[in-house]
């Protein structure tokens, strides 16, 4: 516990002996926020608030503070005659002014005023203490030349304490409001058009719709392995035999594969199923849908991103698979067999393993070698059927499916086919899967018996697609990384400390502060012996705390 800890927890002792509850239960009746009293000042109207106390300025018995709220800042004015009308002012020369902290909660009832420079304030006729803080905010420090330092940007900590960020970074609650106007748009262009949004399973028997690694569990009372999905697509397009026309969903699904700046292992997509259509038609819905989503968002079509200009303005660019790869490797691979593409791969020092079939040579080629060349909105369009099990055979060319992946910024965004309703042909493409298993590819598809039989009871002409949503929150707001669009990404487990002596403890405190210097001088301001401070920094070494080393004619000592 820091010192600053230890005195928040004294002052919260002294609150209760003032009577003084520091995280009361009742209601508090606020009814204005910061933004809306700026924007709609009103003098010496009445006004109730709360927020956390971010900033203040005592100046004997009256002064300053800024309160924080949901919408944003205000300023407040505290004057101990004001608060405190009769003789005791224990109220703000006591409650106010030495036992609140910045970070604190509380409540104020007071009237609105403009200060001599126009500042709309509130000032406070009262106060109540919603919550004492027990930490301090890493809040940033301005110099007298107005820069600022030690702002709480160091992205572990951002992500790890995703509530602290909220508080003292505001262009982050920022990207997450405009998260939910992103999804509320696709849901209200969804539901304008007379679409069903549904609910399906996310413990499922079979892990199917996707070619992905599972997160597997057990259910104890049924004593069978359950998987959580990694996709809806099965579920979603059962509804369609079942004679839904239109349904979609925003799921959340679950792949335990890599993290890096595009991917996280749980992630939102939104899956949208509509009857008697084909992947042209969804092509154009697709556009004319993330173009009014860039229009809501940015209030244009024409957005910067990574210092790139990308226009959302439909329509999008269509190339095929084998015509993109032509293009950007010289190789024409359309009519090339397994041991061709992998002589291809090597040639282009593209790394692959035994266990992939010829569908994952060609993607790893086109991942490695294409995507990154499409930056505006893009359609790569009739993919080759090794790559598409669930999709419908292209109507002119057995050999390639009827599918589409939208590509912006080198970023896949989109996923969607004419869909597969040819029950004997599904039940040979998951056949097809099962052998890649065998061949040890662990995102193989599993064989859906169920699926299949659904798809005999006949469904009709549809098309599907899935839509990243993370990633087109990423682009809509300008941010480089998955973790900034996710309130809590998953991260690698902390580190626990190592346990070690307390006066071990000294030397690395001390060592900590100091940073790298000579040992010699550095042992000297200790008062162990000889044999005792070996066997400390034995200690330190050995848990690699701290090192040692020789650099010139002298040993330096540094933390690790």
């Amino acid at each position: 516990m820091t010192e600053q800890e230890k005195i928040r927890r004294e002052k919260l002792e002294e609150l209760k002996k003032h009577g003084i509850n520091p995280y009361p239960a009742e209601l508090f009746p606020v009814d204005n926020l910061s933004t809306d009293l700026i924007e709609n000042y009103k003098e010496n109207s009445n006004v109730i608030i709360a927020g956390r106390i971010m900033s203040r300025r005592i100046q004997g018995n009256a002064s300053f503070a800024e309160v924080q709220d949901s919408k944003g800042r205000i300023q407040v004015y505290f004057n101990r005659d004001e608060i405190c009308s009769g003789d005791n002012k224990t109220k703000y020369n006591t409650i106010y002014k030495k036992l609140l902290d910045i970070g604190d909660i509380i409540g104020i009832k007071g009237k609105m005023f403009k200060t001599k420079v126009g500042e709309v304030t509130v000032l406070v006729k009262d106060f109540t203490l919603l919550n004492k803080s027990l930490r301090p905010l890493p809040l940033p420090k301005v110099d007298s030349d107005g820069k600022e330092y030690d702002s709480f940007t160091d992205l572990e900590q951002r992500y790890r304490q995703r509530y602290v960020d909220l508080i003292v970074n505001s262009q982050v609650k920022d990207t997450f409001i405009k998260r939910t106007k992103i999804i509320n748009t696709i849901r209200n262009f969804l539901n304008e058009k007379s679409y069903l949004e549904v609910e399906t399973p996310i413990l499922q028997p079979i892990p199917g719709g996707a070619t992905a690694r599972p997160f597997i569990t057990h259910h104890n009372a049924l004593d069978i392995p359950l998987y959580l999905r990694i996709s809806d697509e099965l579920f979603l397009k059962k509804l369609i035999v079942g004679g839904f026309e239109a349904v979609y969903e925003f799921s959340r699904d679950f792949r335990n594969e890599g993290m890096d700046k595009n991917h996280n292992p749980e992630f939102t997509i939104l899956e949208l199923y509509v009857a008697y259509k084909d992947y042209f038609w969804m092509m154009e819905l697709t556009e004319s849908m993330i173009e009014k989503v860039c229009l809501e968002i940015n209030g244009k079509t024409k957005i910067e991103y990574d210092s790139k200009e990308i226009d959302f303005k439909a329509p999008y660019d269509r190339i095929s698979m084998f015509d993109a790869i032509k293009k950007f490797t010289g190789y024409d691979i359309s009519s090339m067999d397994e041991i061709e593409l992998r002589s291809v791969c090597n040639d282009m020092s593209i790394e692959v393993d035994d266990s992939m079939g010829e569908g994952k040579l060609i993607d790893a080629i086109f991942g490695s070698k294409c995507e990154k060349n499409f930056i505006n909105p893009t359609f790569i369009i009739d993919y080759p059927k090794s790559m598409s099990p669930l999709t419908k055979e292209h109507r002119s060319n057995p050999n390639l499916t009827e599918r589409f992946e939208l590509i912006i910024n080198g970023m896949e965004i989109a996923n969607a086919y004419s869909e597969l309703n040819d029950p004997i042909d599904q039940l040979k493409r998951f056949e097809d899967q099962l052998e890649l298993s065998k061949k040890g590819d662990d995102e193989a598809m599993f064989i859906d018996m169920d699926f299949v039989k659904s798809l005999e009871y006949g469904m009709p002409p549809t098309s599907g697609i899935g839509i990243g949503v993370d990633r087109l929150v990423m682009l809509m707001t300008n941010q480089r990384s998955i973790q900034e669009v996710l309130f809590f990404p998953q991260m690698k487990p902390l580190k626990e400390e190592p346990s070690i002596t307390d006066d071990a403890k000294v030397i690395l405190d001390k060592l900590i502060e100091k940073g790298e210097c000579d040992l010699n001088i550095f042992k000297s301001e200790f008062d162990f012996s000889n044999k005792k401070w070996d066997k400390l920094t034995k200690e330190l070494r050995g848990k690699d705390l701290i090192n040692i080393y020789k650099k010139g004619d002298g040993l330096l000592i540094k933390p690790s």
